[in-house]
């Protein structure tokens, strides 16, 4: 990376060179973004993971740019055509666009109209004409007159399409032309002959028009889906005048004879060639500009229900309701083992399904109900709730988005062979209250239902994105070493699947970890990858207390250096308040150990693995308030948030339907940001504004 890389990569982020250059050190290493953040602070000054990644990001663009830009000098040169000034031009250009830009007079094209005018011998003219100082221009025309240029009008014709061809080619008048389109640009779409009764659902964009750089990304992928399924044709351009006007700034100037024929060259050059190529780039733009929008959405939706309020490890009984097939039960100790699966009839046979339930809940002491939230589910929590239970459970209703999928995988049936999927799905319905991230995790996030046209965004844009923020919150939560899934364990910093599938093997066949250090004995798990996961794993019970903490193995001497200053166990340290107030942490201070990570120790040392997601609450839903028929306006009720949008949030209300807040009624304020307000799985109260039956439709507002 070179100075200048350097330097606009902190300008565009916000931060200092040496941040951006050590991050890089880092991440070149091997370090994981979640590592960095966390054990790193001195070296990066205690950038977030965000910061990291804007830095990956950035630093990645520029490498592909680099890859490109040695392409293009090799293609050149090959053709002969370098000069010390393109040379010099292509190494000052850090961008794709700019390369391309440069690179376009030389790019392998198919026959065009100016290079046939070319093979014609056209070029001396076309160039006579663009310098505008030629006061008989027509005379002159008559000198390339030949066998294949029949009349003056071809030749000038020739010559126009070469004009053409360089007004499109030149660097400054695209820029031009860019900034045109960035000023003023529409998005305007219209509905496609005889796709009216097709594309009802776009009915709003039959005969739409917006400035682009106004134009909210949902709308804009609205709009593209509606291009992609053949309803809309869409188009983006400026005002056609103001575009001409800018390109005749550059180029008209000197005697009229041939001014006429430079303007006209312009127009041609803008409506055939740069105006569709420009279009071509901002809709790729703007397309990029609303996919990261919808995937910053969708990533901080997918954070928070990765996030949510985990019961813990208690008993539990989980329901996967349904009518006719009955409702799937199973029976998950503390662990979310299986211990029980059977079937109930509530709805035919409530006495036997009255038995059943009793009879597992006393078996096996369950502490807690989750019941699935989508058909039947609430039929279903009404039955539960009138049952006597010897010892009252804790009741939840739990999402089911994604359970189908996670039931019907190679995941499920690696864990479940002998079992069905209803039954599969019935164990993550209860395994999600117990810890809703490492259940979470065993499904493709895409499914989870929390997104905001995920099938329409860039794929690997998505992925790498939501993958990410899988790895950041494991890693933010940490993982239990002896109890995770090989799943939950291929998010941890520095593994991955392979890794995670041969702790899961060792521990298989030496019984449970007794130390981090044991880590070093997993096959191929070296030096690096301990140092890169070791942070973010915990023991319970441990013989070293730093073992289920986030202090580091690496950090380990200093802690004991601390209590060995103190004359007392690492153990007492950790308990007593009063001997760590009587640390000096600027004592601790080394080349290796800097104040920051003293800082960080400490923090740990008094609250030692901290889980910091907020514990469960209980919800219930209105109980006369079933069915969408239930239902009536003005009608306050509560609900749960179960997707946030850029126009507004979802809320599940107990209809099988959730209903829409929009973004003008979440607050009695302005609100631009639909996060400011709410967060996923929030209970909250919301009033019935409208009900539309035949389109599944219920508006909600918070103003209440």
């Amino acid at each position: 990376m070179n100075s200048i890389q350097l330097q606009l990569i902190s300008a565009a982020i916000g931060v200092h060179n040496n941040q951006v250059k050590n991050t890089i050190s880092l991440l070149d290493e091997g370090a994981t973004v979640p590592f960095i953040a966390r054990y790193r602070k001195e070296m990066t000054g205690s950038l977030d993971e965000v910061k990291i990644l804007d830095i990956k990001e950035l630093w990645t663009k520029f490498r592909e740019a680099d890859k490109r830009r040695e392409a293009i000098i090799k293609s050149i040169e090959e053709q002969g055509k370098m000069t010390v000034e393109l040379l010099e031009k292509l190494n000052n250009a850090y961008y794709l666009q700019e390369l391309e830009d440069l690179y376009l007079p030389y790019k392998q094209k198919r026959k065009t109209r100016a290079s046939i005018a070319i093979e014609k011998g056209l070029e001396p003219l076309a160039t006579l004409i663009f310098s505008q100082k030629e006061p008989n221009i027509l005379k002159k025309a008559e000198a390339f007159l030949n066998e294949k240029v029949q009349n003056v009008e071809e030749a000038l014709q020739g010559a126009s399409d070469i004009i053409a061809e360089w007004i499109n080619e030149n660097v400054d008048a695209r820029n031009s032309i860019r900034k045109v389109f960035e000023r003023e640009a529409v998005v305007s779409s219209k509905v496609k002959k005889n796709k009216e009764e097709e594309g009802a659902k776009y009915k709003d964009y039959f005969d739409f028009s917006e400035p682009l750089k106004k134009v909210p990304s949902h709308r804009l992928l609205a709009i593209r889906r509606g291009e992609e399924e053949g309803i809309l044709s869409v188009n983006i351009a400026p005002d056609e005048n103001n575009a001409l006007d800018a390109l005749d700034r550059i180029f008209v100037r000197g005697l009229p004879e041939s001014k006429q024929l430079v303007e006209d060259a312009i127009t041609d050059s803008y409506k055939r060639l740069m105006k569709p190529s420009i279009e071509t780039e901002f809709a790729n733009l703007s397309k990029e500009k609303a996919d990261a929008e919808a995937i910053r959405i969708f990533a901080q939706n997918l954070r928070q229900l990765l996030l949510a309020s985990p019961l813990g490890q208690k008993r539990v009984l989980a329901i996967d309701p349904g009518y006719r097939t009955g409702c799937k039960v199973v029976c998950l100790d503390a662990q979310g083992n299986l211990l029980n699966d059977t079937v109930i009839y509530p709805f035919d046979k409530p006495s036997e399904a009255q038995e059943k339930i009793l009879f597992l809940a006393e078996k096996h002491k369950i502490e807690a109900i989750s019941i699935g939230n989508g058909t039947a589910g609430r039929e279903t929590e009404t039955f539960i709730k009138s049952l006597k239970f010897k010892e009252q459970p804790v009741i939840f209703m739990v999402s089911e988005q994604g359970a189908s999928i996670y039931s019907a995988s190679e995941v499920a049936r690696e864990e479940f062979p002998d079992k069905d999927i209803t039954v599969r799905g019935a164990v993550s319905i209860g395994r999600r209250l117990l810890d809703p991230l490492a259940e979470l995790v065993k499904i493709d996030p895409k499914s989870i239902g929390v997104g905001q046209y995920q099938h329409d965004v860039d794929q690997n844009m998505l992925k790498g994105t939501l993958d990410s923020v899988v790895e950041s919150c494991v890693n933010q939560v940490g993982v239990n070493l002896n109890t995770a899934s090989k799943h939950l364990l291929s998010y941890v910093s520095g593994l991955g699947a392979s890794l995670a599938a041969n702790i899961v093997k060792y521990r298989k066949e030496n019984g449970d970890f007794k130390t981090r250090m044991q880590l070093k004995k997993v096959a191929r798990l070296g030096d690096k990858a301990f140092e890169q996961c070791a942070g973010f794993m915990r023991i319970s019970n441990p013989d070293n207390p730093l073992d289920n903490s986030a202090v580091h193995p690496e950090s380990y001497p200093v802690v004991e250096q601390m209590a060995k200053d103190l004359k007392c166990s690492v153990k007492d340290l950790m308990t007593s308040a009063e001997l760590r107030k009587q640390l000096n942490l600027q004592k601790y201070v080394s080349p290796t150990t800097g104040l920051l990570t003293l800082q960080d120790i400490l923090k740990e040392l008094e609250k030692p693995s901290l889980d910091p997601r907020e514990l469960i609450a209980a919800f219930e839903f209105d109980p006369d308030v079933k069915k969408v028929d239930d239902l009536k306006e003005g009608m306050i009720l509560p609900g749960i948030v179960t997707n946030i949008t850029a126009f507004g949030c979802f809320v599940d209300i107990g209809v099988k339907q959730d209903g829409l807040v929009h973004i003008s009624q979440l607050a009695n304020h302005f609100v631009s940001d639909p996060n400011q307000v709410v967060k996923l799985q929030q209970h909250v109260k919301v009033r019935v504004v409208e009900v539309d039956v035949n389109r599944k439709r219920i508006a909600l507002s918070m103003k209440i």
